[in-house]
């Protein structure tokens, strides 16, 4: 096929025709690459959930009152549903392909008034959207959720818990604060299987945090109650 077409009126190749006969051999080119070049799987996204499950029976019920769950927060770059990798010590990456199926906040939160509501150390755990009034109110931020990549890779997470009482006659409300943070090895760099370390890096929180406010319970200030 002769793509470089002539002007009859003046026997030579029309800047035009030219023009299309040289877009047609670029097109041409390009399909003849892209049929040699290997095929690539589609990327599919995929949504995780941290949830850890808590073993064995329940202790004892020390205090016959509630507790409820209050405000959790994230400190950033956490604070995203997407999976977090550090590369650097100030290099972090965002996977927008492999997502938790809640925020931070709310999954953990959650996670965590299953957990002490398993516990049986107070008599109820309740979630922050119930409307029962809080004798006892546990907050938390969250200071670190991510895929340490730097060197052999770790799931990292750091959590701080605030207890706080429901009485205006104290001189506080805040019973306690404590920092907890836990690394666990991984042995690749698949996000599932960051996620399950994330998660046993959290359960290992978790039961820090029920001994701990198992030990406090007994002697904990007493709330104000509504009449």
């Amino acid at each position: 096929m002769n793509l470089l077409a002539l002007d009859p009126s003046t026997g030579q190749q029309h800047p035009f025709l030219q023009r299309i006969a040289g877009l047609l051999l670029l097109i041409l080119l390009g399909f003849s690459l892209s049929a040699c070049a290997p095929t690539r799987p589609p990327i599919e996204a995929a949504n995780w959930l941290v949830a850890p499950e808590r073993i064995g029976a329940p202790r004892t019920m020390q205090s016959p009152l509630w507790l409820k769950m209050g405000s959790f927060s994230v400190t950033t770059p956490f604070d995203t549903k997407s999976l977090v990798y550090r590369l650097g010590d100030q290099q972090y990456e965002k996977d927008f392909y492999n997502t938790y199926i809640a925020t931070p906040s709310s999954m953990l939160s959650n996670a965590t008034r299953q957990w002490l509501d398993q516990s049986g150390i107070f008599r109820l755990t309740v979630a922050q959207g119930t409307s029962f009034f809080p004798f006892y109110t546990l907050q938390a931020s969250i200071d670190e959720l991510y895929g340490d990549y730097r060197g052999k890779p770790e799931a990292v997470v750091s959590v701080q818990f605030f207890l706080t009482v429901t009485n205006p006659n104290l001189p506080s409300p805040l019973i306690t604060a404590k920092r907890y943070s836990q690394r666990v090895a991984l042995a690749n760099n698949l996000p599932q299987t960051l996620v399950l370390g994330q998660q046993q890096a959290l359960a290992e929180i978790l039961r820090q945090l029920e001994a701990d406010l198992f030990a406090a319970s007994a002697n904990l200030p007493k709330p104000i109650t509504r009449k």
